[in-house]
């Protein structure tokens, strides 16, 4: 329990080191760990995030907390975009996506960014568009990584977000806890060898927004009107917020 707790109070830079090494260490199982979690389904969701995306043959698309680059590369699949820069602050991630992305025919399409969310090394207004699949729940500091991310964001742009949520139904918002908190651990030591990382995961999530409170903060940070799509029974979520022209 005390291991738990002391998990669940990780803030600022102590929950940004604490991300990055674990994201480092689980790099290998990544790809294996998020297909068997979901029962294949992230490859659906990323389809399904990908229809919010505007179509461009000259721009430049961000895929933040890219991880092993599968967000980007399903947009580079279906020609949305012809250059993706894929940002994560995990090298092992990056690496392996890398490595995916040259296997792919990508590798001068998708451009491997080692840097932080919440300080963006572009400058203003320099992506037609910017996806998050999975990743803000481990932002230290949202609020500034949104404001990060509408700069970088031109004028009428997309940010679409991929995300796991806390569902807002009330069956949901009990079954969904006891699942994810005793079964995540135990698939975590058995494929990955790391319970502590796969026992990050469902507290992430019980920390942090729904579907809605995610929206609403959009909202305050600048973006028009978010569009919020529920996925797996309200357990995922598609949250799209657009720059003002």
């Amino acid at each position: 329990m005390c291991f738990e707790i002391k998990m669940v109070n990780l803030q600022g830079k102590d929950k940004s080191k604490f991300v990055s090494n674990m994201f480092n260490r689980i790099s290998g199982r990544y790809d294996l760990l998020n297909t068997i979690m979901t029962a294949g389904m992230h490859y659906s969701w990323r389809k399904k995030a990908t229809k919010y995306l505007k179509k461009s043959e000259t721009g430049m698309f961000l895929d933040v907390a890219t991880g092993t680059g599968d967000f980007a590369f399903e947009i580079l699949n279906q020609k949305i975009a012809n250059k993706v820069v894929g940002l994560d602050f995990s090298v092992e991630m990056l690496n392996i996506g890398q490595i995916k992305s040259e296997k792919r025919n990508f590798d001068k399409k998708f451009v491997p960014v080692v840097a932080d969310a919440h300080e963006l090394p572009f400058a203003d207004n320099s992506f037609e568009s910017i996806t998050i699949g999975f990743g803000v729940r481990n932002f230290v500091d949202l609020s500034t990584a949104l404001e990060e991310l509408l700069r970088v964001l031109v004028p009428g742009g997309n940010l679409v977000i991929l995300e796991i949520v806390k569902p807002e139904g009330k069956i949901m918002s009990r079954l969904f806890p006891l699942y994810f908190e005793k079964i995540t651990p135990r698939i975590g030591s058995i494929f990955a060898g790391d319970r502590e990382a796969y026992t990050y995961l469902p507290q992430s999530v019980s920390n942090f927004l729904t579907s809605t409170q995610l929206a609403v903060l959009m909202t305050k940070k600048g973006f028009k009107k978010p569009v919020v799509k529920k996925l797996a029974f309200g357990t995922v979520a598609i949250v799209v917020g657009q720059k003002n022209e």
